[in-house]
């Protein structure tokens, strides 16, 4: 029987791209086994592309190819970037377990995420195309995220796993208030990112809007 490829998910808005999603990535492809990790970072609505503060579609995709550029087993996909400005996660899965049925898929989502799943668009039919994987943020107590696992887990019957990797208090909002009081970011996202950011002056506006969730979750 042929092996079937085995490919982790990172979805976000990437406003930045910073360590913590690397680290985040690389954990899930050691130990998961992974063949690779998708970096995707979800679209703007049209009439979201262009919001004081923030990066544009453009700028955040090529933060991140920049922030991944060194490690082979991580990939950036455009697949949420389109004149739609947004995809559904659990579109997303399934247009991509039918285009490659020899693979199976790892969507990385936060502890933050999984308390509110049941929020998202079409949870069940998420489930049903991916393993989910949590990693725990915010200081989330284990016994209290595993017991979260495992009520989500019965009751969309679903394959959730639990990343071993540490509590990572990095925010992408903290990121670019520090970059709008011109604050070093140095050790918090890679050094070419930080280089694109201040090349390109990022940040230096007031934001309009604190909201990180990404349209791909909703």
């Amino acid at each position: 029987m042929e092996k079937r490829r085995k490919v982790g998910i990172m979805g976000g808005t990437f406003d930045p791209i910073h360590l913590g999603h690397l680290i985040l990535g690389e954990k899930a492809y050691e130990q998961l086994g992974l063949d690779t990790v998708l970096f995707m970072p979800s679209g703007n609505p049209p009439h979201k592309k262009h919001r004081e503060g923030r990066a544009s579609d453009e700028e955040r995709s090529e933060m991140v190819r920049l922030a991944i550029a060194d490690n082979p087993h991580f990939a950036l996909s455009l697949m949420e970037m389109h004149e739609e400005g947004y995809t559904y996660t659990f579109h997303t899965l399934e247009t991509l377990r039918s285009e490659n049925p020899d693979t199976d898929y790892y969507f990385i989502i936060g502890a933050d995420s999984l308390y509110t799943f049941d929020t998202w668009r079409e949870p069940q039919r998420i489930c049903d195309a991916c393993t989910l994987v949590v990693a725990a943020r915010n200081h989330v107590p284990d016994d209290e995220l595993d017991a979260a696992i495992r009520e989500t887990a019965a009751f969309y019957h679903a394959d959730i796993i639990r990343l071993d990797t540490m509590n990572i208090d990095i925010s992408s909002h903290i990121i670019r208030k520090w970059a709008s009081d011109s604050k070093s970011l140095k050790y918090y996202v890679t050094d070419p990112v930080m280089d694109y950011i201040s090349k390109h002056g990022l940040y230096q506006k007031p934001e309009i809007g604190d909201e990180d969730i990404c349209q791909s979750t909703t």
